[in-house]
């Protein structure tokens, strides 16, 4: 017979394992997110301290590095960070050119812990008018990480949603199987990345628009609009934008359970 101490901490035991299921929540069974965020007002945010836009763009790239360590967490599977519009070629060349050597140097640095923490990186946009140094940054990074399956991070450069509308629905003609899923698989050869569905769409900086930025993919998506700007952003903010998801009904056009049933 066991002595009554034992008995006792045996006793304990529902009352342990309930602390520990409270404290470390199993994930959500549906959380396989592809969170969209378009990272607004890096300049607006350094110009404001009396800095140079530049400041604005590399405090932007830090806060990336967190969200982007903090997304498996949240149930997010697909991250896909908006980088450089192709509308954004229109600015000075100095603030182009220095968001390209950005993204230059974080695949440079970040591509080996990407690899070792399972995240793949996949480019999505144009790349002929990349410099060239940058396109073979890209290639290695995506060839290392391609076998990542915690995180498929994908940052947008040079991209515009509707010239890849447009050049998918050039392709598209030579489909047999017409339909919204091959047009897809179509949408993704030309964007060079997969083309899921977005689940969540965060915007900082106080704009409240989608700039031309996975028209096809937002279909469905629900918007988090944020007046705070992207340095300011925090890993906090964007458990706070999944969780406001997690709150919203989504019915896809269909009538909810509450009054179907």
């Amino acid at each position: 017979m066991l002595p009554p101490r034992r008995r006792k901490s045996m006793s304990m035991q529902p009352v342990i394992l309930q602390q520990v299921l409270a404290a470390n929540p199993a994930p959500h069974p549906h959380q396989r997110l592809h969170v969209a965020i378009i990272s607004d007002g890096n300049g607006r945010w350094a110009s404001s301290r009396g800095l140079p836009r530049s400041a604005g763009h590399r405090a932007g790239a830090e806060v990336a590095r967190r969200v982007i360590r903090a997304a498996p967490r949240l149930g997010i599977h697909t991250l896909t960070l908006f980088a450089l519009s192709s509308a954004n070629w229109k600015r000075p060349a100095s603030e182009v050119n220095g968001i390209l050597r950005l993204l230059h140097e974080y695949l440079l640095t970040e591509t080996s812990h990407c690899a070792e923490e399972g995240v793949r990186i996949s480019i999505v946009g144009r790349r002929d008018r990349l410099p060239a140094t940058l396109r073979e940054a890209i290639a290695d990074s995506e060839a290392v990480t391609a076998r990542g399956s915690r995180l498929h991070l994908r940052l947008a450069v040079d991209y515009s949603a509707r010239e890849a509308i447009y050049h998918a629905a050039c392709r598209f003609y030579k489909v047999t199987e017409l339909s919204p899923e091959s047009f897809s698989s179509v949408l993704a050869e030309v964007q060079r990345g997969c083309s899921t569905d977005v689940d969540l769409l965060i915007r900082t900086g106080g704009e409240q628009r989608l700039s031309d930025f996975l028209l096809w993919e937002c279909a469905f998506a629900e918007f988090v609009f944020l007046p705070k700007r992207w340095p300011d952003f925090t890993a906090a903010d964007l458990e706070t934008a999944v969780e406001e998801f997690h709150k919203r009904e989504r019915t896809r056009g269909a009538l909810p359970d509450a009054v179907a049933g």
